[in-house]
């Protein structure tokens, strides 16, 4: 969460030194990764204690509610972009997100936003969720019908998303599709929910995969860091080469490969179940994790509130720091406070 929001912030150096910089993975398959080891816990439980019926109703659920946050931020986004006017640059905010258009004409794209046609590239990974969300009961289908056909079912959706078989229109007035193509990354989604349901088994340490883990992250570091791509030209020829393996909107295969190669490397170093993982900072970062859709949201507006800050007081050191600490400041509050408001404190 607190990668993502620095990822959001636009213009911020300290988005030099996120993971995105440094390989082929970045804290979106982190972050689909975990939600769907999260919806193993979460769904998957329903269906087997409760059946079909029941995981159709809790999935529509979980559906409608991220719909009408993904709305929300949109207006809310929009409200704030609009009274902030035109950046240092003379380009107005509005047109920084692509929602000129929008403004120009809500009353004809508004039906387009509330079916999912108009996906400005800022708003795309919550309609991404929607869709993969979606396709778990089908998946949990294909499980009870045989265990391996889920994983045929995975891997054949995604290879017709890296042909081309799939595209949700991401505006009316052109042929651009949604920036995260769901279709292609409900690939890594399945791979998490399925590892913590069991039906797929996680590999154990080996010393031999071990090494090639640590081998393929490293090898990846000339082909993604622009440092490489400024000390000699054969790095960044290479990395347009091989763009259709690393391609984020299709979810390349590299991006599946080397983020697996970091997941096994991060389960052996923190131990089994985290045991290596102690201390006052893992256990508000769980709280960040646990409360993830409020965080994810609340991050996207202050990521732009914070722009929006920088652009008045400019960028140096001391600013982005503070600006930064106090964007983290302000999703673990968020975080600590929707845990607050579940636990219904007024029923005590």
């Amino acid at each position: 969460m607190l990668i993502i929001l620095i990822a959001h912030i636009p213009y911020d150096g300290w988005a030099l030194w996120i993971p995105a910089r440094f390989g082929f993975s970045d804290a979106t398959e982190m972050f689909v990764f975990q939600s769907g080891m999260a919806s193993a816990i979460a769904f998957g439980s329903t269906f087997d204690r409760a059946g079909m019926l029941a995981l159709v109703a809790r999935v529509a659920q979980r559906i409608w509610q991220i719909f009408w946050a993904h709305i929300a931020v949109f207006v809310v986004l929009v409200a704030i972009m609009a009274a902030a006017g035109t950046r240092p640059d003379g380009v107005s905010y509005l047109e920084s997100l692509n929602l000129l258009p929008f403004m120009r004409d809500p009353g004809s794209l508004m039906g387009s936003l509330l079916t999912l046609r108009y996906v400005p590239n800022y708003f795309d990974i919550l309609p991404m969720y929607i869709v993969v969300l979606a396709l778990m009961p089908v998946m949990l289908l294909a499980e009870r019908s045989h265990r391996v056909l889920p994983f045929l079912l995975m891997t054949g959706l995604w290879l017709a998303e890296q042909f081309g078989f799939f595209g949700f229109s991401a505006e009316p007035w052109s042929e651009r599709t949604w920036f995260f193509g769901p279709i292609g990354w409900q690939l890594l989604f399945f791979t998490g929910f399925f590892l913590m349901r069991g039906s797929l088994p996680h590999p154990g340490f080996d010393r031999r995969l071990m090494l090639l883990a640590v081998v393929l992250v490293f090898l990846s570091v000339p082909f993604a860091w622009v440092r490489f791509f400024e000390m000699h030209p054969f790095f960044e020829t290479a990395a347009h080469e091989i763009a259709f393996l690393t391609d984020k909107s299709h979810f390349g295969a590299l991006r599946f490969v080397h983020f697996l190669a970091l997941c096994y490397i991060a389960v052996h170093v923190v131990g089994e179940k985290g045991s290596r993982l102690r201390g006052r900072t893992v256990r508000v970062l769980t709280v960040v994790g646990q409360q993830s859709l409020a965080v994810f949201i609340t991050g996207m507006v202050v990521a732009q509130l914070i722009g929006i800050a920088l652009d008045q007081a400019g960028r140096n050191l001391l600013t982005e720091a503070a600006a930064n600490l106090a964007g983290f400041g302000i999703l673990i509050a968020t975080a600590y406070l929707v845990r607050w408001f579940k636990s219904s404190p007024w029923k005590v």
